[in-house]
């Protein structure tokens, strides 16, 4: 998915404590000093900052031109190297021989396929070394079916407000989000902008089928940014998959 309004709004409106959770996750997984590590649909650059400050060499890849517009820029503010690239993550080039790649912010939910998924694992197995990691998080059915039935959330502050409504979307355990921003111009009006984004997941032994299709020898599934194994009500997966 391209996002055209998005990018400029995105780090004033996602909790950047997320991110320090996601990193604290990677960090048992974190290659040895100066390893290669592949962000995913980096978006703005977030985690990836996060990892070429420890000393890592980092490349980022996403689809949307705009978010990497962004990562660019936040890369140069803090003076740190980042190789990014715009790819689609199913059908991503081999870039390199990785010790560690990256997805996270349920970014595989955003993928509107089967057949998208299981690219995207045979995309990361080909960009991996030989005992390379790879970790990734989805939305759990439970939070598509249940927690985003009916969603609405609002956010404000003195320059950008936002509108998020969610519903439910055209396949099993889908969801589209209509989200609207307002932005303060320099005369004080406010602009108004509109997307749609669609998510979808799967049952969690789809998903450990998938890895294990794409060839990947070992899997371990938590939840919720724990070592504990999901539960009925869990709402983010992780999964760890060694190549």
């Amino acid at each position: 998915m391209s996002y055209e309004y998005f990018p400029n709004f995105y780090d004033a409106l996602m909790d950047e404590e997320l991110y320090d959770n996601w990193f604290s996750f990677a960090t048992p997984y974190l290659p040895g000093k100066h390893g290669k590590v592949l962000d995913v649909a980096c978006g703005t650059a977030e985690l990836a900052v996060r990892l070429a400050k420890r000393g890592f060499e980092v490349t980022g890849v996403d689809l949307s031109e705009e978010m990497l517009s962004v990562a660019s820029e936040k890369a140069f503010h803090e003076e740190v190297s980042l190789l990014l690239l715009q790819q689609d993550m199913s059908e991503m080039e081999k870039l390199d021989t990785f010790d560690l790649v990256t997805c996270f912010c349920d970014s595989l939910n955003y993928l509107e396929t089967e057949e998208a998924v299981h690219g995207t694992l045979r995309s990361v197995y080909e960009n991996l070394k030989t005992d390379g990691i790879f970790l990734f998080d989805v939305h759990s059915i439970y939070k598509m079916d249940e927690l985003f039935k009916d969603y609405s959330y609002g956010d404000s502050d003195e320059e950008i407000s936002c509108i998020w409504n969610s519903f439910e979307g055209e396949f099993p355990h889908s969801v589209e989000h209509e989200l609207t921003f307002f932005k303060q111009g320099p005369d004080g009006s406010y602009d108004r902008y509109d997307e749609l984004h669609k998510e979808r997941t799967y049952p969690i032994e789809w998903y450990k089928k998938a890895i294990q299709a794409a060839g990947f020898r070992k899997i371990k599934i938590c939840a919720d940014f724990t070592d504990f194994e999901p539960t009925e009500t869990s709402e983010r997966i992780f999964f760890i998959c060694e190549k």
